[in-house]
């Protein structure tokens, strides 16, 4: 079993176990893992286009895979266009550090988590993990911002929103 609990933030084993048990129901819903405080798991399966020639997933798809998670918790939090919030402000990617412990698979169905490791006054900071049923596969840190769509300078995030995500 490979092992992603090197991250502080994170109650590896917990979440593992959970995971476990969610993804052993046969649920394709999307949907928070019950128990993990604010994360989020999105099932994904491994399609011909998210792979290289030799089967594997190609290694920036596992950063779109982010995106979707990222997206999807958002909208269960009520932010129907998560990446605009408003018509003058969006969210971009200001960091990734991403891990790559194994690779996944054609037709593999795998789990995409995100979860909220801290809110700052323009910033949200998220872990992200890809699992194979228990093994983690890919783990990230990955930081958005909020910007002006205009001048693309950092704008206060909106205190709804941090409470909302901090609550």
């Amino acid at each position: 079993i490979l092992d992603c609990s090197h991250h502080p933030l994170r109650a590896h084993r917990a979440c593992r176990s959970i995971l476990m048990g969610w993804m052993g129901a046969g649920s394709s819903n999307l949907g928070p893992v019950s128990g993990v405080s604010g994360e989020f798991s999105l099932p994904v399966r491994v399609y011909i286009e998210d792979t290289d020639a030799g089967g594997i997933v190609y290694y920036v798809n596992y950063l779109k895979y982010f995106e979707r998670a990222r997206t999807e918790f958002m909208r269960a939090r009520g932010y129907d266009k998560p990446a605009f919030l408003g018509p003058d402000s969006l969210f971009v990617v200001t960091q990734a550090a991403v891990q790559y412990r194994a690779p996944a698979r054609l037709d593999e169905v795998l789990q995409v988590t995100a979860g909220l490791a801290s809110v700052g006054a323009a910033t949200l900071a998220f872990v992200q993990r890809v699992y194979r049923g228990p093994d983690c596969l890919v783990d990230a840190e990955i930081s958005i911002a909020l910007v002006d769509t205009v001048s693309g300078k950092p704008k206060r995030l909106p205190a709804s929103l941090r409470r909302d995500l901090q609550g």
